[in-house]
């Protein structure tokens, strides 16, 4: 604790698996207390909760106040955020602290003396509906997340933690109690009704609930629950059937690929006689296990776990445009090369601070995502977790691809050296771009060497296996010259002809899936990006949404913009 006090805790952000704070000092406290010694967090997350019942949400509050309830600790003047913050911010911030720093060790039900419940029992004691428990929580009602003795980590609530909240929202309770509890003859009637438009009509149980609730005035989920009582208890005499079966892999994916064509998620919820959360949680599921199955490899750098690696890597925009290029104009490109290759040379050099810095910062990226990645819960996956292990990987791909384009005419250069085998100038290119983008994978910046030196040596040994003149001449060329070799060892099991299409297809959705679902939709008909159906034009795309052709276009362009924006090397923070 001594060290948090030396540092100014109200500039740095936490980690990237940090919940949405409201204060970003508190973000930055929750990370440092989370790293803390493990006996003392949990005498945090209880003076969390304490916090919580005497802030008032119209009050203003300083943080050294803050600071001091949850660690004992008096931090001098300047150490940390000053002036005043609002107490409604601060109420959501310990909650979401008391989360964070439960989540970052084994804490155990057994652990608190008296009753705990979860989720599920608290409703059964009350006699309330589980959404209700949540707004509960929503109001302050402290919750932390604890090791239930079935090994498995659930929202958490003490008995002295119910108390305190029903004591001070008895009137809130008490409504939410008696709403509850209805009697027989209601119970009845909810269940005559049920039957009836159940018989007559292929509504669904929440469409029934919705119905019933407008005419009883009772709550949606109070009559859903009713009902779905009743057929738990009465399995012969069933209103609805019971809930489906599980979707298996096979589904889940066609229920994929359908989001990502920009099928609506209602359309799918009809379609698979799912909700529309079960719908987003197969699509999580989904994004999870494609990002748990894709290979992410980097090389490894001791400054990647400097705490200030995230500000220093990542925070200056300016450096890598600063230093990044080097005009290299003035010499033209070679004589002889069609348009399309001459244009390679208009794009600039790096120079060798810019392409290390570029270098820096793509392995980086990864890192990150490789690291967010293994903190994935396949069972409790939640979007924001995605999105930020999605964005590290799109923000990769676009420093990779300016690595590329401006060492595109190194390719060039050497496969010209190389024409008048069996292979035409062409098709060397293509073998040694292969070449090349997996330099880009295996380069170590650290190391001092000019990328464009490995680079030239894991073209040419590509070129040495598939022009076989070319292994004499490579041999003496490589003589005095080991250090290199050793360098390049690591390309000769390499395959130009092995194409990674699943990797390809991934890093296309991944992207897509940033996309309104009418803009996904438009743009992977139009372009035929769905092996699975044909390409359409704006005209049959029209004409299936109920728009015009030249609406169609409109919104094509907008989805390119933003696709744009989304692979632009300025653009670093990513919107999604």
């Amino acid at each position: 604790m001594r060290e948090l006090l030396g540092r100014n805790i109200n500039i740095t952000k936490g980690s990237g698996q940090m919940r949405k704070y409201v204060n970003t000092c508190m973000e930055e406290l929750a990370g440092e207390l989370c790293a803390g010694l493990i006996r003392l967090r949990r005498g945090y997350v209880d003076a969390a909760e304490l916090l919580i019942r005497i802030i008032e949400a119209e009050r203003e509050y300083p943080f050294e106040f803050i600071f001091f309830r949850l660690t004992g600790y008096r931090p001098a003047p300047g150490q940390v955020a000053e002036g005043m913050f609002a107490g409604k911010g601060f109420l959501s911030d310990l909650q979401a602290l008391m989360f964070d720093v439960c989540d970052s060790f084994e804490l155990k039900v057994d652990d608190y003396q008296g009753s705990v419940f979860d989720t599920p029992s608290l409703a059964r004691r009350f006699n309330i509906s589980t959404k209700t428990v949540q707004r509960w929580r929503r109001r302050g009602m402290p919750s932390r997340r604890l090791v239930f003795p079935d090994g498995k980590r659930r929202v958490a609530f003490l008995e002295s933690s119910i108390q305190w909240f029903t004591d001070n929202h008895l009137k809130d309770v008490s409504r939410s109690v008696k709403f509850t509890q209805m009697s027989n003859r209601e119970r009845v009637d909810i269940i005559r009704r049920a039957k009836r438009m159940a018989g007559f009509t292929s509504c669904r149980l929440s469409d029934v609930a919705r119905r019933i609730a407008r005419k009883t005035g009772r709550a949606a989920e109070t009559i859903r629950y009713t009902i779905r009582n009743y057929d738990l208890k009465h399995p012969n005499d069933t209103i609805f059937a019971a809930m489906p079966n599980p979707l298996g892999d096979l589904e889940k994916s066609m229920i994929y690929r359908s989001f990502l064509r920009g099928i609506p998620v209602p359309m799918l919820a009809d379609k698979y006689h799912r909700k529309r959360g079960s719908i987003y949680r197969i699509v999580n599921e989904m994004r999870a296990k494609q990002l748990l199955n894709r290979p992410i490899s980097f090389v490894p750098s001791d400054e990647f776990e400097a705490p200030e690696a995230v500000e220093s890597i990542l925070g200056d925009k300016t450096s890598v445009k600063r230093t990044a290029s080097v005009s290299n104009r003035a010499a033209g490109p070679p004589s002889g090369l069609p348009p399309y290759l001459q244009a390679l040379y208009d794009v600039p050099l790096l120079s060798a601070e810019g392409e290390r810095l570029l270098f820096r910062k793509y392995n980086f990226l990864k890192y990150k995502a490789d690291f967010l990645r293994s903190q994935l819960d396949i069972d409790r996956v939640r979007t924001s977790q995605l999105k930020e292990i999605e964005t590290f990987l799109v923000r990769a791909n676009v420093v990779k691809d300016r690595i590329i384009r401006s060492n595109l005419r190194l390719v060039v250069s050497i496969a010209k050296k190389h024409v008048g085998g069996a292979q035409t100038l062409f098709e060397l290119i293509s073998d040694g771009n292969v070449s090349l983008m997996r330099a880009v994978e295996k380069f170590d910046y650290s190391r001092g060497f000019r990328f464009s030196t490995y680079a030239s040596w894991a073209i040419m040994r590509n070129y040495a296996r598939s022009v076989p003149k070319e292994r004499y001449q490579l041999d003496h060329f490589a003589t005095g010259h080991d250090e290199l070799l050793d360098i390049a060892a690591s390309l000769r099991t390499y395959d130009p002809n092995e194409l990674n299409m699943n990797e390809l297809r991934e890093s296309i959705e991944v992207v897509l899936a940033q996309l309104s679902s009418v803009e996904r939709l438009i743009v992977t008909d139009h372009f035929g990006l769905d092996a699975t159906n044909p390409q359409k034009t704006l005209e049959v795309l029209g004409r299936e949404l109920g728009i015009s052709k030249e609406r169609v276009r409109q919104i094509e362009i907008q989805a390119i913009r933003k696709l744009r924006n989304i692979m632009s090397l300025d653009g670093n923070e990513m919107v999604v």
